[in-house]
């Protein structure tokens, strides 16, 4: 009885979410069509996407930063990217934050580093985009917005950080998103520990990657750019590494 009167409650709730924060058909199709990989997907898939970026929008708060104005575009460009890997997992992927920076070009921020000696070093590093646990997410919108040119690597700042949040689910940035099990996550280092060692020998060669060279840093950032690949160009990537691109698309139930 209970269970029946929450799950009615939750679907009263939704459906005023839903109703408060509709998409109008213009700005939909003006995401659609500034995101080919986006509207690329099926109609069933694309409803469902669009239902998502409601409640997403709805859920998050959104700022702009030193005086960037976060307009609707902008805010159901970075939703529609951003709801495409949880699409068939679920928003509450997203639950652990609310905030959502947004600033008009890449930041400058300063960083603090010790070495093995103990010594600390001091430098700058330029950001599109960071995602901490717990929040807030900084995004670059002209990084956000930047179009791909045929024959380069695949480039995403904003899927790039949500593949981090659903990495941090389970507490840190490994490379490894949360599984159910012990045997599941060895499974996973399986495939992508190899998968990884041979991109690094890739990009050590001067080779061009369809992933990010990026990804070369470290596992948790070869898993973020690998899910970038995934999702904007997901045939060209199980063309070039087919078994990434298979245990991606067991993880996100998709491809």
């Amino acid at each position: 009885m209970f269970g029946r009167l929450l799950k009615a409650w939750q679907q009263r709730r939704e459906a005023a979410l839903l109703q408060r924060h509709a998409i109008p058909e213009p700005l939909w199709q003006l995401t659609l069509a500034r995101y080919p990989f986006v509207n690329a997907r099926s109609p069933d898939d694309l409803i469902e996407l669009r239902r998502l970026c409601s409640l997403f929008l709805a859920q998050k708060e959104f700022h702009g930063a030193a005086g960037f104005v976060v307009t609707d575009e902008v805010a159901l460009a970075i939703a529609a990217q951003a709801c495409l890997p949880i699409l068939k997992l679920g928003l509450s992927w997203y639950d652990g934050f609310v905030g959502i920076v947004v600033h008009a070009n890449e930041v400058l921020a300063q960083r603090e580093s010790m070495d093995e000696d103990g010594v600390v070093h001091q430098y700058e590093e330029l950001l599109a985009g960071e995602a901490m646990e717990g929040g807030p997410l900084m995004l670059a919108w002209s990084e956000a917005d930047a179009s791909i040119e045929p024959g380069d690597s695949v480039y995403n700042v904003v899927i790039h950080e949500f593949a981090h949040v659903i990495d941090m689910r389970d507490g840190w940035a490994d490379g490894v998103p949360p599984l159910a099990s012990t045997a599941e996550r060895e499974a996973w280092l399986d495939v992508i520990e190899p998968e990884w060692a041979e991109f690094c020998e890739r990009v050590d060669a001067g080779e061009v990657t369809l992933i990010d060279p990026y990804g070369a840093e470290s596992l948790e950032e070869f898993f973020a750019v690998a899910v970038e690949a995934f999702f904007v160009a997901p045939l060209e990537m199980k063309n070039e590494q087919p078994r990434l691109h298979a245990l991606l698309a067991g993880f996100f139930k998709q491809g």
